[in-house]
């Protein structure tokens, strides 16, 4: 009995990183970002259907939210990659292995400022969607360098909407998530998630940070209430995107 209640604890807790309710508020430093990102998703998730391709795919933490005929996940061929993601096939990072126009939708979550050769990579995003099939790509504006040294880019959402556009793509729905002050505060809880994962004179720093991440979460939830916001400053782009001509 004890043990059936904490596997479920732990599927509830994992389940809390990337679709934080309270306890993500109060255990997760990163709630502000993938609350507004789960938040998002949930409500573009109904123009991903058919057949679907999740390039970068990670663990799928957005699978659920989709209801589609076939979903693939693909992640860049590597020992890490296949130890650690839930991808169904991995490719050399340029081409898709895939032939021209066959799913319907190509989901990208948080994997474009990866991409060095971005050009190429959406010309691959056209290739494998039928014509009138969907995009739906979410991308970092404001972040701190992560995954490094394969962090390669910033988009505003003017930069994103004019390469969509250059590479065959209407502009759908195109949303900022988590504007204005609390997206400060995300970017304090991030600097405090960073420094804690280091031990200073012996001393293990990420018990303060357990400790400081609720207290940051919500103060920038009330800040955010209390406070106007400001359109210009936030974390993510959230695109949904039709194809509408070749690359």
């Amino acid at each position: 009995m004890m043990s059936n209640l904490y596997q479920r604890y732990k599927r509830y807790k994992k389940k809390q990183l990337f679709q934080p309710g309270i306890l993500g508020l109060l255990t997760n430093p990163f709630y502000a970002a993938r609350r507004g990102l789960f938040v998002a998703i949930t409500e573009l998730a109904r123009h991903v259907e058919g057949r679907v391709l999740d390039v970068g795919c990670g663990q799928k933490p957005y699978e659920m939210l989709f209801s589609p005929v076939e979903y693939i996940g693909m992640e860049i061929d590597s020992p890490e990659n296949r130890q650690n993601k839930k991808a169904d096939l991995f490719y050399d990072g340029q081409t898709f292995p895939f032939p021209q126009s066959v799913f319907d939708s190509v989901v990208c979550n948080q994997v474009f400022e990866h991409v060095f050769n971005a050009q190429e990579f959406l010309s691959e995003v056209n290739r494998v969607l039928k014509t009138g099939g969907t995009l739906l790509l979410t991308v970092p504006f404001v972040w701190d360098e992560h995954e490094q040294p394969w962090d390669f880019a910033r988009y505003t959402s003017f930069g994103l909407h004019h390469l969509l556009e250059l590479h065959g793509f209407k502009i759908i729905s195109q949303r900022k998530s988590v504007v204005g002050v609390r997206a400060l505060f995300q970017l304090l809880n991030g600097y405090i998630y960073k420094i804690t994962r280091k031990s200073f004179c012996f001393f293990q720093l990420k018990h303060i940070g357990f400790l400081l991440f609720p207290i940051v979460n919500i103060l920038g939830e009330l800040a955010a209430f209390a406070l106007p916001n400001s359109e210009d400053l936030y974390l993510d782009n959230i695109v949904l995107a039709q194809k509408v001509g070749h690359a």
